[in-house]
């Protein structure tokens, strides 16, 4: 009686999955990692437990983007990119991410989202945000334009940095401009069938000081976690219920059987 009791409970208990984020799947370089809500970065507005960041604290050099203007050049900074998904023309791929800086005035830092394709060519920049010292944070000034439909729009910095991925440079500033976004919802349009990766990235910008960094979560393809995009079937509630009840009738005929 008791192990087929067991055997119910671990039914109903594999039946609910997680939708959080599965860091381990992803592959990055410089500082990442996956965190609670943590200072000024709250969970995602998906109700995860837990979300992905990147993080220019200790980054590695030689990162960052095409076509970037401004005076200055990256120097060290952290990317990183999804399991490959597959995807069908037409499917949306939707995501939330959420930038923070500590660097101000003249240190204009900068984050990325991009689409890649099987052999880890641009296929799509989906987003950019950039430190300044006004105006809207998202997106990032002087940069190429992103595709992806952004929600808000645009945003301006929320004052505030505390938040531990950033290292020693938690709760600083330098100058003014230094925040977070909060949490930002970016949907794309998939346009042609093929296998993709999704990559972020973060970089300092003419100094190494003042570190930045980047909060994602949700990232979904045709509403399927990119994390699992050939997820286990999982019954719907009223066919676990048919299931526990029909174990627990042959729990009773075995018992019937035996007097």
């Amino acid at each position: 009686m008791k192990r087929h009791l067991l055997l119910l409970a671990l039914i109903l208990a594999v039946a609910v999955p997680s939708s959080a984020i599965e860091i381990g799947g992803w592959t990055g370089v410089g500082s990442y990692g996956a965190s609670g809500a943590d200072g000024v970065v709250t969970l995602a507005p998906t109700g995860d437990p837990q979300y992905g960041w990147i993080s220019t604290n200790g980054g590695v050099n030689g990162l960052g983007l095409a076509d970037v203007g401004g005076v200055g050049s990256a120097t060290d900074g952290a990317l990183i990119d999804s399991p490959m998904f597959t995807a069908n023309a037409g499917d949306e791929l939707k995501f939330y991410f959420n930038y923070v800086t500590s660097d101000g005035a003249g240190y204009a830092d900068y984050a990325w989202a991009k689409l890649l394709d099987d052999a880890a060519s641009d296929v799509s920049l989906l987003f950019t945000a950039r430190t300044t010292p006004g105006g809207d944070t998202v997106p990032g000034f002087s940069m190429p334009a992103p595709t992806a439909t952004l929600t808000p729009s645009s945003t301006p910095i929320l004052p505030g940095t505390t938040w531990s991925p950033l290292g020693g440079s938690s709760g600083g500033c330098w100058s003014t401009g230094c925040g977070y976004t909060g949490w930002i919802e970016a949907s794309y349009t998939i346009a042609a069938a093929g296998d993709y990766f999704l990559q972020f990235g973060v970089v300092n910008w003419n100094d190494t000081a003042f570190e930045s960094g980047m909060a994602f979560d949700g990232a979904t393809i045709g509403g399927v976690d990119i994390d699992d995009p050939d997820p286990p079937v999982v019954p719907e509630p009223s066919t676990i219920v048919l299931m526990g009840a029909g174990l627990l009738g042959l729990v009773f005929a075995r018992k019937k059987t035996k007097k």
